[in-house]
């Protein structure tokens, strides 16, 4: 699996827009800060047929060290999710042969501030 870079998506968008490269460049990155802008608003970003990005709030919690054994409280933090649209689904279901279940649909869930969550339940 190729991991594709910000640079690359807009060489291709470019090259195929037969447009300057520093104009795409500019739009790709206004529409991601719009994208984050948005969210950082509480804002739901809805996307016919590619999917949806939602910013929810994951409640406190109490977890376990699993070096010490001792509990921990882990404060409440805001994620995102997004959830696949139709399109995007079948495309994905056509690369692996199979079909996305709509609960297993949210391929992304990230926490607003970059770090990772190693918990991927809702509660």
């Amino acid at each position: 699996m190729a991991t594709i870079t910000k640079k690359e998506l807009i060489d291709r968008i470019a090259d195929s827009t037969n447009s300057r490269r520093v104009q795409v460049k500019r739009v790709v990155q206004q529409f991601l800060d719009e994208i984050v802008s948005e969210l950082g608003k509480g804002n739901r970003l809805e996307f016919r047929d590619f999917g949806v990005f939602e910013s929810k709030l994951r409640k406190a919690r109490k977890a376990q060290n699993p070096k010490t054994l001792q509990p921990v409280a882990v404060p409440e933090k805001r994620t995102v999710k997004f959830k696949v649209g139709r399109l995007m689904k079948q495309q994905l279901g056509d690369l692996t042969g199979s079909h996305i279940d709509d609960e297993a649909g949210d391929i992304a869930e990230m926490a607003v501030t970059g770090e990772e969550d190693d918990d991927d339940s809702e509660t």
